[in-house]
C-alpha cells in the first residue's frame, strides 16, 4: 500500500499543471448545478448524451498497453454522431493466432493445457 501510494504520488507530481476538464460546451456536459437553475442547461445536457458529439470524419487508431498486451481501438467516422467502424483488437486475439503454432507436434488433449498456459479469454477474442 505504501510503495503503491509513493508511485501515485511520483505520477501527480509529473503531471502538467492545468485544466483537466474540456471547457469546450460541444463536448464537455454542463455542471449539475447548472442544469438544476438553467433549461438551456438541462437541453444541452439531454441533447448531448442522446444524439452524441458529431465527430469530423477520418481515422484513429489508438493503443494502450493491457496486462496481457496491446489493447488497440480503430475507429472510423464519416462525420456523423455513430462511428462509421469501429475495430477492437484484444491482447487475447494476437495470442489465439499462435496457437497453431504452438500445437504443432502436440496432441490434440494437449491443445487444452495450451490454452490454459496462454491465458485466453474466449470472451474478448469471438467477434
Amino acid at each position: 500500500m505504501r510503495q503503491s501510494l509513493r508511485i501515485i504520488l511520483q505520477c501527480l507530481n509529473k503531471m502538467p499543471p492545468g485544466e483537466i476538464k474540456v471547457d469546450d460546451a460541444k463536448v464537455s456536459p454542463p455542471k449539475r448545478a447548472e442544469m438544476k437553475t438553467s433549461m438551456e442547461s438541462l437541453i444541452h445536457h439531454f441533447k448531448l448524451y442522446t444524439e452524441g458529439y458529431q465527430v469530423p470524419p477520418g481515422a484513429t487508431y489508438t493503443a494502450i498497453e493491457a496486462p496481457k498486451g496491446e489493447f488497440g481501438v480503430y475507429l472510423v467516422s464519416d462525420g456523423s454522431s455513430c462511428p462509421y467502424r469501429c475495430k477492437i483488437k484484444a491482447p487475447g486475439f494476437a495470442h489465439l493466432a499462435g496457437l497453431d503454432r504452438m500445437s504443432q507436434g502436440h496432441m490434440l488433449a494437449d491443445v487444452v493445457a495450451i490454452i490454459g498456459t496462454q491465458d485466453i479469454v474466449f470472451g474478448e477474442v469471438d467477434r
